[in-house]
């Protein structure tokens, strides 16, 4: 609701509120007015003194006319900031927040600790803005240094500065100090996301949102929710986001609330409030001996509350407890944490249990949720039964009652709003809206059957449904689509790699896009930016807005150059150091390496020329593989390495076919020409398939077609003179492959060069990896001395047996780990009967080692065909579940068949369309080829 409001207007109201707050601390040092509107005989005034004894401990207490900065304060400014909260969510909250903005003073001044950097081959220097490191002390506690500052805060207000205005103005002034000192020290809002005692307290009431918030995850504006940002002087705003935080509260509070919901800081912070609210309206009972102390606000009009530390702190049943109040205070105050949060934890605890035996369909997640959900409604309420009422008891009895019936209304609406969201109904939301803007870039003609509406009014659900009935939403424009929402995510770090298949499942599903496909896109993807699927590389939504905001500033530094001279903005940019230039880099810290990124992308032309350059890197060191990988020493293990090979050979058609399209975006000028001849002398052969299938007359200009099409130099490399130590080193490099079939089978390999380096790296893999092949392959390596023998790793056999199949070639690895743990190696000798005509089928049956004769029963007699390894015999059988018709007759001294259950292949056609789709293919080129052998057969008879 508040996060698009202009934030000059916004920089307004923040000075107003600022102001006003500094003008109540000077009152609680100086206020000879107000103390009138007190006097127990003043005329009018609601404020004034009542005539009645307020008992503390069994005594009347002393009670004097007084000034009202501190009542206003504790009974106005911080409720409203609460109700503010709950109902407007932290949008509206840290973008007014005094504190806040008081913080951001060293940055305005540009007055910020940095830290120097120096490029060690170029000598640049550079300054880079000092930010909290998620992995030192405080990155990892300052939940419990503001949970500590929070407590100390509510036990100096009672011990110290509830009624005594010099004690307070010394802690409002020490505060602010701190969040400047803080704001001088570490960039960004440092102060609030890892200091400020209120962080919190907005944590319990603003997530996953307030009732009137905006939803970031949905928003089509870059500036989202309480974002920092800044006013250029055209009035334009933009991002000022540094990254001090990952996840940001700022920029999504819903995303934050959903990653840290399973936390077991989230407990602690959640049912702690609890206690500590309980704890602290509830000790001023402890203390008096009755509720007149704090409804009629006494407790804020002491004449000397620090005279009162060392009395008793309790007083109970009309006797007085000799504790004082200065130990009493936080012994009642940590005491109601402690026992909030081990209550609280027990109950969650039953409610678990009760939901997994009655409602399982109920995630842990969910339950956690609502019953955090409950637990901020309840504490709402309840800190609103004390807070402000001294003020409010004042009012008429009518007053009162809207009071009441408004908060506890706005806090009901609260509570359904927030009862029905979900971690799933958050994810589908955000996939739904990533997927809304690639339908937009595509740019089809939706307004037929939106009646008015745009794409941007569409709820989730209708969002698919419209791309399913798109005439022109062709399987092309959907994986188009597909492909940029999964870039975009993995840009984001909403995804990556290993979670994208289960995030991403059910946006598949509506869009019909199977797991294979989601797995051809994650490899296209890794072609064009290795880094985006870099495991080691931790991209974030903070990172993006920060490098999105320095390049805006970039932008608009060249828009003022192209007005202010004939000369292009981007090469005086490149070539140029200004302040301003410096300025940014500190402000953002921005890296050398980001820097080349962003300008890269200011020029298309200049980063599509490095995108081919890089491409054709990234070919000639596929092809030295691949050359590697035929040396001679590798011929006695050549069905391993016939399945990398294949993989490489796929990359390099990937690859060649972007390279092929980023031509298509160059002029025909000397870099262009450059690449094309590149491109053919790698890969001429690659070239002109693609040339074969796809029409590329069309979008490649004359000079770059004859580039690629007239015979050059060709790359020449022997395999003679590639040395064992160069094989290993290409073997090493697929071990960063994301799929674990190449990662174990270059294991595998490397063994056989070197047992020693593959002892190393297994080590490395079986305490590295969850995935249960390479533990395996690790573990097998390990306990082998001697180099071992493909059959004594028996799950990575059966893969590289399926893998080089014609009938499961080119498969996903995860459909073949799994048919490979259903599959089991069978041995048969020369002669024996592998199936026998009228056996039934139980199983599908795929030849690895050997040859086997099929013995086809036909009317002019008994037609024998030879089978090779990779052939599979009887699927026919397999898919119509009938009897065999052949019989199969083993024609090898040693003849080893990999037999994979019936039912479990019937299962993979079953939940697996892709999979069913390919056996089909497969089934029909299989029957072509039969009916031509007996064709065959009846014209030579």
């Amino acid at each position: 609701m508040f996060a698009q409001l202009p934030e000059r207007r916004m920089h307004e109201i923040r000075w107003f509120l600022t102001i006003g707050w500094l003008l109540l601390i000077a009152s609680l040092f100086y206020d000879p007015w107000t103390p009138a509107l007190t006097q127990p005989d003043h005329p009018w005034s609601p404020l004034r003194l009542p005539d009645e004894c307020i008992k503390v401990q069994g005594q009347c207490l002393e009670q004097a006319p007084y000034p009202l900065g501190a009542t206003i304060f504790w009974g106005a400014v911080v409720p409203a900031g609460i109700f503010i909260l709950l109902v407007f969510g932290h949008e509206l909250w840290r973008r007014i927040c005094p504190l806040s903005f008081l913080s951001q003073i060293p940055r305005a001044l540009g007055w910020q600790r940095q830290f120097k950097r120096e490029n060690q081959k170029t000598g640049k220097v550079r300054y880079e803005l000092a930010k909290v490191k998620p992995d030192s002390w405080l990155g990892r506690n300052y939940l419990y240094v503001q949970l500590s500052w929070f407590f100390i805060g509510l036990c100096g207000r009672i011990l110290f500065f509830n009624a005594d205005r010099l004690m307070l103005a010394i802690w409002l002034l020490v505060t602010i100090v701190a969040a400047i000192a803080v704001g001088y020290f570490y960039g960004g809002k440092s102060w609030c996301q890892y200091f400020c005692p209120m962080a919190p307290v907005q944590t319990v009431f603003s997530e996953p949102g307030g009732l009137l918030g905006s939803k970031a995850h949905t928003s089509q504006q870059p500036i989202t929710q309480s974002m920092c940002r800044t006013v250029l002087p055209d009035g334009e705003e933009k991002s000022a986001c540094v990254a001090c935080q990952n996840p940001c509260f700022d920029i999504d509070s819903e995303r934050t609330y959903w990653q840290g919901l399973s936390s077991p800081n989230t407990s602690l912070l959640r049912y702690g409030y609890i206690g500590i609210v309980f704890g602290y309206f509830v000790y001023y009972y402890l203390y008096a001996g009755n509720w007149d102390y704090y409804f009629s606000g006494a407790w804020n009009r002491e004449p000397d509350q620090l005279a009162s530390l060392m009395k008793p702190g309790l007083y109970l049943f009309g006797h007085v407890i000799n504790i004082p109040k200065l130990v009493a205070v936080p012994l009642v105050l940590g005491g109601a944490i402690a026992i909030a949060y081990v209550l609280g934890q027990w109950i969650e605890a039953r409610i678990q249990s009760y939901n997994r035996r009655h409602r399982p369909g109920l995630t842990s997640e969910t339950i956690r949720h609502r019953i955090f959900a409950i637990c901020t409604f309840g504490v709402f309420n309840f800190f609103f039964i004390f807070a402000a009422r001294p003020l409010i008891l004042l009012t008429p009895v009518w007053v009162q009652y809207v009071y009441d019936l408004g908060l506890v209304f706005l806090s009901t609406l609260w509570l359904q709003k927030t009862w029905r969201r979900s971690s799933d109904l958050y994810s589908r939301e955000n996939l739904a809206n990533r997927f809304r803007k690639q339908l937009q870039k595509l740019q089809l003609d939706v307004s037929q059957y939106l009646d008015g509406r745009s794409l941007d009014d569409l709820h989730t659900d209708e969002v698919y449904v419209l791309a399913k009935i798109l005439p022109g939403f062709t399987h092309t424009k959907r994986h188009q689509a597909y492909k940029g929402v999964v870039r975009e995510a993995l840009e984001e770090g909403y995804v990556n790699t290993s979670s994208s298949l289960s995030v991403l499942q059910q946006m598949r599903q509506e869009l019909g896009i199977s797991d294979d496909e989601h797995r051809e896109v994650l490899e296209e993807l890794g072609i064009e930016d290795p880094e985006l699927l870099n495991p080691n590389r931790q991209r974030t939504l903070e990172n993006q807005i920060r490098l999105s905001g320095y390049q805006k500033s970039l932008e608009r530094l060249m828009a003022i150059q192209q007005r202010q001279s004939d000369r292009t903005g981007f090469d005086q940019l490149l070539q140029q150091n200004s302040a301003e230039i410096r300025s940014l880099r500190r402000e953002y810290s921005i890296t050398a390496q980001e820097e080349e990124w962003i300008l890269n992308g200011l020029s298309p032309n200049a980063g599509n020329v490095q995108k081919a350059e890089y491409l054709l890197a990234r070919l000639s060191d596929l092809s030295a593989c691949e050359r590697a990988l035929n040396h001679p020493l590798l011929d006695e293990h050549r069905t391993v390495v016939m399945v990398v090979q294949t993989s490489i050979a796929h990359k390099q058609a990937l690859i060649v076919q972007s390279i092929l399209e980023t031509l298509t975006t160059l002029q025909p000028e000397q870099k262009a020409q450059a690449i094309a001849q590149s491109l053919q002398q790698l890969a001429a052969q690659m070239v002109m398939q693609l040339f074969n299938r796809e029409n590329w007359s069309d979008r490649l200009s004359p000079e770059l077609l004859r580039s690629l099409t007239q015979p050059g130099e060709a790359v020449v490399a022997s395999i003679l003179v590639v040395t064992p130590q160069e094989v290993l080193s290409h073997l090493e490099s697929l071990q960063q492959d994301y799929d674990p079939l190449i990662q174990a089978a270059s294991l595998y390999l490397i063994a056989q060069f070197d047992a020693a380096r593959a002892q190393v790296l297994a080590r490395d893999m079986q305490h590295g990896s969850p995935q249960p092949l390479l533990r395996e392959t690790a573990e097998r390596i390990l306990a082998s001395p001697t180099p071992p023998a493909l059959s004594a790793l028996p799950t990575l056999e059966k893969l590289v047996f399926l893998s080089n199949s014609d009938f499961f070639q080119r498969m996903q690895t995860e459909t073949l780990i799994a048919l490979g743990n259903c599959a089991e190696i069978k041995t048969y000798s020369t002669n024996d009967i592998i199936t026998e005509a009228g056996d039934t089928c139980r199983e599908l049956l795929l030849l690895v080692v050997g040859d086997a004769n099929i013995h086809y029963g036909l009317a002019d007699g008994v037609h024998v065909e030879k089978l090779h390894p990779g052939q599979t015999l009887d699927e026919l059988e397999v898919l119509t579940h009938s009897s065999t018709e052949n019989t199969i007759i083993a024609d090898s001294e040693t003849t080893r068949i990999l037999a994979i259950p019936v039912d479990a292949f019937d299962e993979f056609l079953d939940h697996d369309p892709e999979f069913a789709r390919r056996v089909l293919e497969l089934e029909s080129r299989q029957l072509q080829r039969l009916v031509q052998t007996v064709r065959s057969s009846w014209h030579e008879s």
